[in-house]
Order: structure tokens, then C-alpha cells, then sequence
């Protein structure tokens, strides 16, 4: 690996240093790997799984073992029965396998950047196996339901939120300006953007949070 590409790596993936951990850290960190005694979820269902393959996209480029999503398709028309109960057992086990968690990181310059020194200018496309984004969707779908269920969302959350975008977000600051506006007020607005707020996130508090 040469000296740049390792460079463009310790950027985008930092190193995870058990090692440097305080002993807060540590008892974070402990919390995460202790079982969770809840009640068992229901399993998926045939029709679950099936549609969440089937909105696989054709064309996407696959994971590392090259399983693609067509090739996914096509096992599970021979053996639904079969894919639906290993899908079962990770959601009964609470075990996502380690070889589906395998990616192939490609480091796209971001536009604009192409010429820059620098190794922020790249963003990480990462081609994860297909059988480890179907499980994945499959959970989404289920936490999403019951945050929506729950109403655990704020009707302000725009981010990652179906069916919402940074559109609707501009149009309800716009709405409360031109409120104010109109009575002679003044507004005043603040944007934080957090620079590489998503690569440093420390993992462990965020699953002990949850």
C-alpha cells in the first residue's frame, strides 16, 4: 500500500485504539458487548424479504465476494424458504456476519477537488456484499416502523427521513421568516455544520445511547 493511499485511509477509516480508552471509555465500550435482554422480535416474513431484494437495483456494482444483485434475486426464487430463515436466525441471534460486513472502499475526489492535496477532498463509496445490505434493509424497515409507531421522530427531523428533504426543511425556515418578516421583526439564523462529524463518531456510545 503506498504511503498516500495509507494516508487516504487513516482519513476515511480512523484506526478504533482500544488501547487509549480512559476508564470511562472502557466502561462504555464493556456496556456494548453485554446481551440485551428484550423481547423477541417477530420474524421476517417471506414477503419481507422478498421485497426488500426486490428492490435491488440491477446495476449496482456488488461487494467484495462479487455476488451481485441479480445473482441474489435468483437464489431467492430457488429457496425462499432458505433465505428467509438465515435472515431469521441473525434477527434471533442478534449476530451480523462478519463476511458481510466486508467492504470494498473506493476513494471518489469530490468535484471541484480533483487537483487538491489534500486527503479530505476524498469520499468514501463503500461496495458492501449484497447479502449484508439486504439484512440491513430489512432492519431499517423494521426500526424505522417503530420509530414512526412510537412517534419517537421529531416532525422536524429531515435528514435520512422518507418521504423529506433539505426541500421541505429551506421551506419551513422561509415560511417562519416571512412571518416575522411581515410584522417588522428581525431573524436571526445559525447553521452548524460539523466538519467530518460522521467519520469521528465514536461507535460505542452511540450503540450504548441506543
Amino acid at each position: 500500500m503506498t504511503e498516500t493511499l495509507q494516508l487516504i485511509m487513516d482519513q476515511l477509516i480512523p484506526e478504533n485504539k482500544h488501547k487509549e480508552d480512559t476508564p470511562y471509555l472502557k466502561t462504555i465500550r464493556d456496556q456494548t458487548k453485554q446481551p440485551l435482554y428484550t423481547m423477541d422480535d417477530k420474524e421476517f416474513t417471506k414477503e419481507e424479504v422478498k421485497q426488500v431484494i426486490e428492490s435491488l437495483q440491477p446495476k449496482k456494482a456488488p461487494g467484495p465476494n462479487g455476488i451481485t444483485n441479480e445473482i441474489i434475486k435468483l437464489v431467492f426464487k430457488e429457496i425462499p424458504k432458505t433465505m428467509t430463515a438465515t435472515y431469521n436466525a441473525c434477527l434471533r441471534t442478534g449476530r451480523f456476519p462478519v463476511n458481510w460486513k466486508i467492504t470494498k472502499i473506493l476513494p471518489i475526489a469530490k468535484p471541484g477537488r480533483e487537483k487538491s492535496a489534500d486527503t479530505s477532498k476524498y469520499r468514501p463509496i463503500s461496495l458492501l456484499n449484497t447479502e449484508g445490505k439486504v439484512l440491513e434493509k430489512l432492519l431499517n424497515k423494521r426500526i424505522t416502523h417503530h420509530l414512526y409507531t412510537t412517534e419517537y421522530l421529531n416532525e422536524t427531523q429531515y435528514g435520512f427521513t422518507p418521504q423529506k428533504s433539505t426541500v421541505d426543511a429551506a421551506m419551513q425556515v422561509k415560511q417562519y421568516l416571512e412571518i416575522h418578516l411581515e410584522r417588522g421583526g428581525v431573524a436571526i439564523m445559525v447553521s452548524l455544520d460539523e466538519q467530518g462529524a460522521f467519520d469521528s463518531a465514536w461507535w460505542p456510545a452511540i450503540l450504548q445511547r441506543l
